[in-house]
């Protein structure tokens, strides 16, 4: 096949027909096997070098291909002879039946079994075997070509195949020169190969040696090198994260220089980079003190919170001051001196107005008039105007419910405009709980902005600080306790301070504020010697009770308010309520407190006056029996109202009762 290809493609711009593919037997010609190591009939092998693949060739797939593929294909069918199909009819019986019963001949031919060959060949006219088959009803005469035109046909073919064969080797001249130019190209491609592999090996050989000396001057350079981004940071970027962290690296920059310096000496680097970064220093510097200067002032604007201020301006960027301390310490000592100023000024106006919010507050007087042994006098007339008093609308000795303010743990005071407008009559521990309250709070708050912020101080430096910001405040508050006892004779109203006051030492000291101890014990030394004289002076007025002979009994009993008895009553004495309430107060106030207090004293005292009272007033009574009975009852009566208070005193006071109960009950 692949010769009627090359000579369709030799024969394609001449007149010579092509010629037809007989199945006939070829002839011993052209159907000869190549010899040695020919590739085909009159065709020798190059010796080139023709190992590639022609197939790679442009005009292999007409022209170069068919020579080896057929000689490969004819191959593996000889090799690989397998049994045709059963629906296909055997190609020797479609050949009988068209060229007919065969003639053979006699002798050695018809003992070698070959068959002879037809006299005339049969023209298929160009028509492969299967389509000459498949023709429905056309009868194609074939062309008999007899013996004696067989020579012109001969002719024919060998003409043909010797175009075929001139073809052939101007197409391998082709592909000999294609050959030796891609060969030509291949060696230049791998002398590019070669000088980029040379030149590469150079290139990681320079990559090598680069990341060593990275290795080596990578960290020395770092150690003093400052990034464009921290430069712009610093003198042009906001007051924000980014700068504080430029403020950071600029330092670690500038010790790592001193170091370098210290220990190597002065070196070209270190000279080039120190100017630098004393210049940014210098521009950080000036940014910081504009920046805190406007914060301060700031804390001067009317209807301003200052907590809100310190930590989105001051405690959010606390690295600032500590920068500016170490920089330049004159000028941060300046601006710490003008916040504390300003935060003086700041906390005294308005701890100020808040204490004339409380000054408003409507308090009950209690005063001489409410001793143990004193008749209350009228406090206002009637409508008539007549001279009937009414009693007080409280009760000096009942504690009630005003030990609440010590067993809740309510951190949250009264606001100033609800202190200015409020109407309910109180007594003076709750403006006296209400300002200290608040002062706790805020003195907490601002000793830990302060500890913050001045980072760089002391210990107690930071306590001056704080205690310097709150001076007048403490003042202020002192003033204030000052003027809600000078006068009242409410012992439990100042003992009720005293606890409160307690209670914030404590609450002081477990937030780690000592600057407030001072404050504490200032007003402890107010509070203790107005309770030991509101204390004397109920002692006093027991002592001074009137128990005369000329006036009875009856006057006696008529001097705390009770009324008019005969004098052989053995009933409980009203002072006897007063006092038994009252202890009962001084009981439940004092839960934890033992022999170290002033209180335990004047109890001491309190109950020996009343005591001595209650003998008197059983004189009055009759004879030995009633005045036992109306000593028992008295203090039976005292037994029962301080029976469930606790504490080391009232286990004394009870116990001491109870024995005087058990003596005028045997008597």
């Amino acid at each position: 096949m692949w010769l009627d290809r090359f000579s369709n493609a030799s024969t394609s711009n001449s007149s010579t027909p092509s010629r037809y593919r007989s199945p006939g037997p070829r002839q011993p010609s052209q159907l000869a096997q190549p010899q040695g190591n020919g590739l085909g009939i009159g065709v020798g092998r190059t010796n080139s070098s023709t190992s590639l693949d022609l197939g790679f060739s442009p005009n292999s797939s007409n022209v170069s291909l068919p020579l080896l593929q057929r000689q490969l294909t004819a191959s593996n069918l000889r090799q690989e002879h397998k049994p045709p199909p059963e629906d296909v009819i055997d190609p020797v019986d479609v050949l009988q039946h068209i060229l007919g019963p065969a003639r053979r001949h006699q002798g050695s031919e018809a003992q070698g079994g070959h068959g002879s060959e037809p006299e005339a060949e049969i023209e298929f006219n160009g028509l492969s075997l299967q389509d000459y088959i498949g023709q429905d009803g056309e009868e194609i005469t074939p062309k008999v070509v007899t013996p004696a035109a067989r020579p012109k046909v001969e002719r024919k073919v060998l003409e043909d195949f010797q175009t075929s064969v001139f073809a052939v080797d101007a197409l391998l001249n082709s592909v000999e020169s294609y050959l030796s130019d891609f060969k030509a190209e291949l060696g230049q491609v791998s002398a590019e190969i070669e000088s980029l592999q040379a030149r590469s090996i150079h290139l990681n050989a320079q990559l090598d040696n680069r990341r060593k000396v990275e290795q080596l001057l990578g960290p020395a350079v770092e150690d003093i090198s400052l990034s464009p981004r921290t430069i712009r940071a610093i003198s042009e970027g906001l007051i924000d994260d980014t700068f504080a962290k430029a403020l950071t690296e600029i330092e670690a920059r500038q010790l790592n220089v001193d170091e370098k310096i210290k220990s190597r000496g002065q070196t070209k680097a270190a000279e080039d980079i120190k100017p630098l970064l004393e210049d940014l220093k210098s521009k950080a510097v000036e940014r910081i003190r504009d920046y805190l200067v406007t914060q301060i002032k700031s804390l001067r604007s009317p209807n301003i919170n200052a907590q809100v201020i310190q930590q989105q301006s001051f405690l959010k960027y606390k690295e600032l001051y500590p920068f500016l301390a170490r920089a330049n310490s004159q000028l941060a000592s300046d601006i710490g001196q003008a916040y504390v100023n300003t935060m003086k000024w700041y906390y005294s106006s308005n701890f100020a107005r808040y204490n004339a919010a409380l000054e408003k507050m409507p308090l009950h007087n209690i005063d001489q008039n409410d001793l143990l042994a004193s008749e209350p006098t009228p406090r206002k007339q009637n409508v008539l105007g007549s001279s009937k008093g009414s009693q007080p609308q409280y009760d000096a000795f009942n504690l009630g419910r005003r030990a609440d303010y010590l067993k809740f743990k309510d951190d949250r005071a009264l606001p100033s405009h609800l202190a200015e407008d409020g109407k309910t009559t109180s007594y003076i521990e709750v403006p006296f709980r209400n300002f200290n309250q608040v002062l706790l709070d805020n003195l907490s708050a601002e000793y830990s902005a302060v500890t913050e912020l001045f980072s760089t101080s002391s210990y107690h430096q930071v306590a001056r600080r704080v205690a310097e910001i709150f001076e007048p405040t403490f003042t202020l508050g002192n003033h204030l306790t000052k003027r809600l006892i000078e006068t009242t004779t409410d012992c439990l109203g100042i003992l009720i301070c005293i606890r409160l006051n307690q209670q914030y030492a404590f609450e002081a000291q477990r937030r780690k504020v000592p600057v407030m101890d001072d404050y504490v014990n200032y007003t402890n030394i107010l509070l203790w010697p107005r309770f030991q004289k509101a204390m004397d002076m109920h002692v006093d007025s027991l002592k001074k009770a009137p128990t005369s002979a000329n006036r009875g009994a009856a006057a006696a009993f008529s001097l705390v308010g009770g009324a008019a008895s005969t004098s052989n009553t053995v009933a409980p004495h009203p002072i006897t309520q007063r006092f038994g309430q009252f202890l009962h107060g001084l009981l439940t106030l004092s839960p934890t407190t033992g022999d170290d207090e002033p209180l335990a004293h004047s109890l001491t005292r309190l109950r020996t006056e009343y005591e001595a009272l209650m003998g008197k007033l059983a004189k009055g009574a009759g004879d030995a029996s009633k005045r036992n009975r109306f000593l028992f009852n008295n203090y039976t009566l005292v037994m029962t109202i301080i029976s469930d208070t606790q504490g080391k005193l009232a286990e004394e006071q009870n116990e001491y009762f109870s024995n005087l109960v058990r003596d005028f009950k045997t008597r």
